[in-house]
């Protein structure tokens, strides 16, 4: 009976100090920060990545991330310089730095640590586009207005334990409400952009047939000059081969003999046949050779 109570004493004590010390045990990995309590007393904050040892039952264990984390912040109404409302959809890049004051100002919790980046973050993003222009934040896209959100935070989560990597902008838009009255306006300057190069084609153009029809009238007038000298040159030469004919007593004869026939040809034309001729006519006098 007493070896058998001994036996199960034993068992429980091996059990209990089987439990103690793998109570006793703290395993931390690569990517976080493991936070040794004593009666709610951050004694030891351990980050190389293994196993260690802690007071088992005194002394309890709590985890913080040593990563960087992604927070995505609520979509947030910001006014620029000339009062025109934007929609800013942001993230955030942040990590614990120093978990203890994280531990003390925080609890702990991520969920406190993105309420304050998420406050913190908003009033910056607020300032820095407030003192901007529509156009220039639009402009500034390129990494300048982020740079400059992220100055706007300083170091003032520095007193929580966190530190900011980088603060991006997804993208900014137009309240819903607005987005019809500014799509309008950006179709009526399109159209009056495309009015006007239109305008400017048809002013082209109309200048471009004026000339063409400059330089043709120009041509015209040349070639009818040309072709009127043309014709006056013919009717010299003709003229002149005509003055030569008469002068010749034998070409004289055969120019009148040639007008006789070509004025009977033309009196018989017309379908009719028979050329009534008075003796005394001259073209009679050719035909019988009087």
């Amino acid at each position: 009976m007493k070896k058998t109570l001994v036996k199960w004493l034993a068992a429980v004590a091996a059990l209990a100090a089987v439990v103690l010390v793998a109570d006793s045990m703290v395993i931390t990995h690569e990517n976080e920060y493991s936070v040794i309590r004593q009666f709610g007393k951050v004694m030891d904050v351990r980050s190389t990545p293994g196993v260690s040892l802690r007071m088992p039952l005194v002394q309890t264990v709590t985890k913080v991330p040593d990563t960087v984390l992604l927070y995505d912040l609520p979509l947030s109404d910001v006014i620029t310089q000339d009062k025109k409302t934007m929609v800013a959809d942001s993230f955030v890049l942040w990590r614990i730095i120093d978990p203890q004051l994280f531990i003390q100002t925080l609890n702990g919790q991520v969920g406190s640590a993105e309420a304050r980046l998420s406050t913190i973050v908003y009033n910056s993003m607020k300032n820095t586009i407030s003192s901007r222009t529509q156009a220039d934040v639009i402009s500034g896209r390129d990494g300048e207005l982020a740079a400059d959100i992220k100055a706007g935070v300083g170091d003032t989560l520095a007193q929580y334990g966190i530190e900011l990597i980088a603060v991006e902008t997804k993208h900014l838009d137009l309240p819903d409400d607005n987005k019809a009255a500014v799509y309008q306006r950006m179709i009526s300057e399109r159209g009056n952009i495309a009015a006007s190069y239109t305008a400017q084609g048809e002013s082209e153009a109309k200048k471009i047939r004026s000339e063409t029809d400059k330089e043709i009238e120009i041509m015209l007038s040349e070639a009818r000059a040309q072709a009127e000298t043309l014709v006056a040159q013919g009717e010299a030469e003709y003229m002149k081969i005509l003055a030569n004919a008469y002068n010749d007593p034998g070409k004289a004869d055969f120019y009148a003999f040639v007008r006789s026939l070509d004025a009977a040809k033309t009196s018989l034309s017309g379908g009719n046949k028979t050329l009534f001729l008075t003796p005394d006519s001259p073209l009679a006098q050719v035909f019988y050779g009087e």
